[in-house]
């Protein structure tokens, strides 16, 4: 008893969650970072030259931004240390609160969601200034308590990368945005720029959404050697959010092999397209078999024939009959078949018994008498088919009382 109370319990806060994270659902992320180098410029180029891509492919993306408080995020005892790579860059891609408003609202234009990556407390407070719709919280983050608790504070929906975290980590992470109620996506991700493809480790999609079902998983990726099969991949195993550095050649600034041009972004997004159409419906609820595959199906089923002279008014049984291909339009099938009917006319040995030579329900019912004609070959070959046509509209017509 005690056991089916935790499992409803916890089936109704999938659901619930479930709900309330449809906002990531079939969501890219375009990270634009800090590939800006600080020039507004450069930075709207980048968010025009996608927000173009996006529109032409009809995607929900989010340009994604990273804030930092420059001035108190490295301590002033290093900011000359340009040895390390991370202060270096960071200094070299400060932009002013004014720029990044600028560019949100570029990003806005473009029919995008702006969001941004938040590295510090004050950052945190420029997302809920420029009233930004989702805040990441990046892999290095994930058990940084004093921002994540800030981020809480906005209410905002929530995306986490989770490379390199313990899953004692991701636990902690996931309880604690349940029991705040705040939507929360979890990306699968492996934090090496760039990645190669034997390291993606894909099958993490199936842990995640086995472990936190009712949230949206993504996959955040940097491989760098194809924009097609990974996205498939991710897609067919159920992720449902996905992320992509991106950036632009030009001005002489290399591009770091871990972010996508324009061009290999819109192959990101039309193997996306590709991967749902192949997937079909979802594999929550049984699909719905398109008109040609049942067309081809009911080509391949048995109709009904008397297996003797059968007069008038003879009530079938199982043994009067026998089952052949083809199957005739307007003939019964063996789906259609029960003992017990009674004949409406006389049917010689080997013919077909068609629906309205029966008192079965199937004679009467329109919708369901026109199915049967619909399905099936014609009874001669394709050169009579005109004469054969004058002969199905006579005999419907002539049958029509019924």
């Amino acid at each position: 008893m005690l056991i089916d109370i935790i499992l409803n319990n916890a089936r109704m806060k999938a659901i619930k969650f479930m709900n309330t994270n449809q906002i990531f659902d079939d969501l890219f992320v375009l990270e634009l970072a800090n590939n800006h180098w600080g020039n507004l410029e450069r930075g709207l180029k980048i968010i025009n030259d996608y927000g173009k891509i996006v529109r032409f492919n009809n995607i929900r993306a989010a340009i994604k931004l990273q804030f930092r408080d420059v001035d108190n995020f490295i301590h002033k005892d290093f900011r000359d240390r340009t040895d390390v790579r991370y202060i270096k860059k960071t200094l070299a891609t400060k932009m002013s609160q004014e720029n990044y408003a600028a560019m949100v609202e570029a990003i806005r234009k473009n029919s995008c969601i702006p969001m941004a990556s938040t590295f510090d407390e004050a950052s945190v407070d420029l997302c809920v200034k420029l009233d930004l719709p989702i805040i990441k919280i990046a892999s290095a983050d994930l058990n940084d308590w004093i921002l994540i608790e800030k981020i809480a504070s906005t209410r905002k929906p929530v995306i986490a990368s989770t490379g390199g975290s313990s899953l004692k980590d991701m636990d902690d992470l996931v309880h604690f945005f349940e029991k705040r109620n705040i939507p929360f996506a979890i990306n699968h991700c492996v934090s090496l720029y760039p990645s190669e493809d034997n390291e993606l480790e894909l099958n993490q999609i199936d842990f995640l959404k086995d472990r936190y079902p009712g949230h949206t998983i993504g996959f955040s990726t940097h491989e760098y050697h194809n924009w097609e099969y990974s996205v498939m991949i991710a897609y067919a195993k159920g992720a449902r959010t996905f992320e992509r550095h991106i950036d632009i050649d030009q001005g002489g600034i290399p591009v770091s092999q871990y972010c996508s041009l324009p061009h290999q972004i819109d192959t990101w997004f039309k193997a996306y397209y590709k991967a749902k159409e192949m997937s079909g419906a979802p594999g929550t609820a049984k699909r719905n078999p398109p008109l040609r595959e049942i067309e081809y199906l009911d080509g391949t089923i048995r109709g009904v024939y008397a297996k003797y002279d059968l007069p008038k008014g003879h009530r079938i049984k199982d043994t009067d009959l026998y089952l052949a291909i083809p199957l005739l339009k307007g003939q019964l099938s063996c789906r259609e078949l029960m003992a017990g009917e009674v004949l409406l006319k006389e049917i010689k040995k080997d013919k077909p018994i068609f629906i309205e030579e029966i008192d079965s329900p199937y004679a009467y019912n329109e919708t369901l008498r026109s199915y049967v004609y619909e399905r099936g070959i014609n009874p001669t070959p394709p050169q009579n088919d005109e004469e054969n046509s004058k002969k199905r509209l006579k005999r419907r017509k002539k049958h029509s009382k019924y």
